[in-house]
């Protein structure tokens, strides 16, 4: 199965690209492709609302890093969301992403994927979570996307806190499962 994995973070070494490294080191182990973006080192500008990409079969106005990572996940069996939470939902690059799959929304829509959400946040509040996981469970809605599984680490603001806990093992095990 190939397998798209965006990260949000702009920490490379981060407690998200912690979750990230683990959940491919599963899936590469069960012989799946992974082709990775880590989205905040990408040069991809936000949605224009131009609808350009309506008027000319899906193309985008935007001559960026979009055409690289759109035809990758057009192609791809699944989809794998890796953020930190930024003020209770996914980080902006992640989102500007997101964003621009719309020129191939028609597209994306007949073409159901597998998908998997993992999350990192300082907080260890039990309703901070909710905002990003509604939109997740939206967008599994609307593509279509078949959950596979997420792992929503709290309490780690950085990788010390990270590392040692529950959460890099259970992002493995759910690459491992696929």
């Amino acid at each position: 199965m190939k397998i798209v994995v965006l990260t949000g973070s702009p920490h490379r070494q981060g407690t998200s690209a912690l979750l990230a490294d683990e959940f491919i080191a599963g899936a590469v182990s069960k012989g799946h492709a992974i082709v990775r973006f880590d989205t905040a080192f990408e040069k991809v500008g936000p949605c224009r609302a131009c609808y350009y990409c309506d008027r000319h079969d899906g193309e985008c106005i935007q001559k960026d890093a979009m055409r690289k990572i759109l035809p990758e996940i057009l192609s791809a069996d699944m989809i794998v969301l890796v953020t930190p939470l930024y003020y209770f939902n996914m980080t902006a690059q992640l989102k500007t992403v997101l964003d621009r799959l719309m020129p191939q929304r028609a597209a994306l829509r007949k073409h159901p994927m597998k998908s998997a959400m993992l999350v990192t946040c300082g907080s260890n509040t039990d309703w901070n979570m909710d905002a990003i996981m509604a939109h997740y469970k939206v967008l599994q809605q609307y593509l279509p996307w078949e959950d596979q599984g997420v792992v929503l680490a709290k309490n780690v603001f950085a990788r010390k806190d990270i590392e040692g806990t529950d959460y890099p093992p259970a992002a493995k095990a759910l690459g491992e499962r696929l």
